[in-house]
């Protein structure tokens, strides 16, 4: 098994992510910006069930590449789901948690990827 690279596991995130129908789905380029990862891939869920579903997902897709977490935060509560995968760490906010955090808002120097491509590989209209 070759390992992915971090842009690759960003990809994989965002397409897990747009697989359970997530909302808002943003990636961040931290490479020059942070020693701690080297994206963010944040998205929301509409509730907290919706939320978990989409923790699931990713936590599946990332297992088939036999990757595991270094650590995943908040899943009981599923108002906030810190995914810690090193060099790609992956936030899943509950709509109004994100709204009142506004994470974004504190990396607003972080250069945000396009994500089209990964929702036009057969993912549906988003």
């Amino acid at each position: 098994m070759i390992a992915l690279e971090s842009m690759e596991k960003a990809r994989l995130a965002v397409k897990a992510a747009l697989d359970k129908k997530a909302k808002d789905v943003l990636m961040l380029d931290l490479k020059d910006l942070s020693i701690m990862s080297d994206y963010f891939v944040i998205c929301s869920g509409e509730s907290t069930t919706h939320v978990r579903s989409i923790v699931d997902n990713i936590e599946r897709e990332f297992r088939l590449k036999k990757i595991t977490p270094s650590g995943i935060e908040g899943y009981k509560m599923s108002q906030w789901v810190l995914m810690d995968y090193s060099d790609v760490i992956v936030h899943v906010f509950e709509e109004e948690t994100r709204s009142f955090y506004e994470l974004e808002k504190l990396w607003l120097d972080a250069p945000r990827i396009d994500i089209k491509e990964e929702k036009l590989q057969g993912h549906g209209n988003y």
